[in-house]
C-alpha cells in the first residue's frame, strides 16, 4: 500500500494527470454510451471520454466537482451544465480556460458540467448529416452525459444550464424541448430567435466557417423546411418555457469597458442582441418573466461571459436549491 501512494504521489508531482482505462460500470447511459477514460486533473477536475452512439464516435466532457465531493461519497449534488460557443480551439474546456468557473464555484454545492459540442454541434440533431444521420448532439448532452453525470459522478436531479453565443441558444433550446429538466437556463450573447431577419445566414456563416458546406444538414432550407426550423427556434415556443426561471444576457457589440483599450467593436454581438431583443420581446407578450440584461457598450468576449455567469448565478441557484 505504501508503494501504491508512494507512486501516485510521484504522478502528481509530475504534473500528470490520474488516468483510469475506464469508470465505473454504472456511468452507461441507456443507449450504452459509457466513458471509455477518466482523467483527473486535480482534486476537483476530471475529463471524461464518452464513447457515444448518438455521435458515432467519442466526445468529451470536462467535470468541476464539488469541494465536498470526495468527502461525501454518498450525497448527490445539484448539476450546473455550462455550454461552449462556436468555432473554440479548446472546445470542451473553454469555460475552464478562459473564466473563473473553477474558483466561482469553490464555495458553491455545485457540480459543473461542460460538454463538447464540437466546432459547431449548434445543440442539436443534425436533420441529414450523411446517411448513418448523425451527430445528435441534444441526445449526447442531455440523455447520454446527464445519465452518466448521474450514474456515475453522483449528479442530483436538480439542473440548471446556461451557455454563450450558440451554447446560449443551446440552453434556451434543451430548456423548451426537455421541460422540466432545467430549472433555470441562461443565454450569454445567444441567438433564441434563430428565424430573425439575418441569424439564419448568421448562423450558415458558423458552419462554412467550420467546414460544414452543406448548410441544409442542420435543419434543412430555411425557406422550404421553415416548420423544422421553427421546431427548433425558442422564440416560437415561449409559452414552453413558462415555468423555468430565465436569464438573458448581451451587449451592443460596441467596445465596452471589459475590453482592452483600442478594441474594435463586433457585429457577432450586434446580431446576437437583435435575436435575444426578439425573444424576450415575444416572451415579455406572453407575460413569461425573465432577468434581462442588455447591458450596452460590450463584444463578444469571455469577460462578459464570465460576468453574466457571476450576474446570472441568483437565477441560477435558485432552480439548483443552493444559496444566491
Amino acid at each position: 500500500m505504501r508503494a501504491i501512494l508512494l507512486m501516485l504521489a510521484v504522478v502528481v508531482l509530475l504534473g500528470g494527470g490520474l488516468t483510469a482505462a475506464q469508470a465505473s460500470p454504472a456511468a452507461v447511459a441507456d443507449d450504452g454510451a459509457k466513458v471509455v477514460q477518466e482523467t483527473w486533473l486535480d482534486a476537483r477536475t476530471v475529463d471524461l471520454k464518452i464513447d457515444s452512439p448518438a455521435l458515432g464516435t467519442t466526445g468529451m466532457v470536462r467535470l468541476i466537482v464539488p469541494a465536498g465531493w470526495t468527502a461525501q461519497p454518498t450525497r448527490t449534488w445539484p448539476v450546473l451544465f455550462l455550454l461552449h460557443g462556436c468555432c473554440e480551439p479548446v472546445d470542451y474546456r473553454s469555460w475552464d480556460q478562459f473564466t473563473d468557473v473553477k474558483a466561482f464555484t469553490a464555495n458553491k454545492d455545485a457540480l459543473v458540467v461542460m460538454p463538447t459540442d464540437g466546432p459547431a454541434g449548434m445543440y442539436t440533431k443534425w436533420w441529414n448529416f450523411g446517411l448513418s444521420n448523425t451527430p445528435d448532439w441534444d441526445t449526447f448532452h442531455t440523455a447520454e452525459v446527464r445519465q452518466i453525470v448521474e450514474r456515475g459522478y453522483r449528479g442530483g436531479t436538480r439542473r440548471a444550464i446556461a451557455g454563450l453565443s450558440i451554447g446560449g441558444y443551446g440552453a434556451l433550446a434543451y430548456a423548451f424541448q426537455h421541460k422540466g429538466m432545467f430549472g433555470a437556463a441562461a443565454s450569454y450573447s445567444g441567438v433564441p430567435d434563430t428565424l430573425y431577419l439575418g441569424i439564419p445566414a448568421w448562423i450558415a456563416g458558423i458552419l462554412i466557417r467550420t467546414g460544414s458546406y452543406n448548410i441544409v444538414s442542420l435543419w434543412g432550407d430555411v425557406w422550404s423546411m421553415k416548420p423544422l426550423w421553427s421546431a427548433h427556434n425558442p422564440a416560437d415556443h415561449v409559452e414552453d418555457l413558462r415555468g423555468t426561471a430565465l436569464y438573458v444576457s448581451c451587449g451592443s457589440g460596441q467596445a465596452g469597458p471589459l475590453d482592452p483599450a483600442g478594441a474594435q467593436g463586433d457585429v457577432l454581438e450586434t446580431s446576437a442582441l437583435l435575436s435575444s431583443q426578439s425573444f424576450t420581446d415575444k416572451l415579455r407578450q406572453a407575460n413569461v418573466p425573465a432577468t434581462v440584461d442588455y447591458y450596452g457598450p460590450g463584444t463578444h468576449s469571455w469577460p462578459y461571459w464570465q460576468r453574466a455567469l457571476h450576474n446570472s448565478w441568483p437565477v441560477l441557484s435558485g432552480a439548483l436549491g443552493l444559496p444566491a
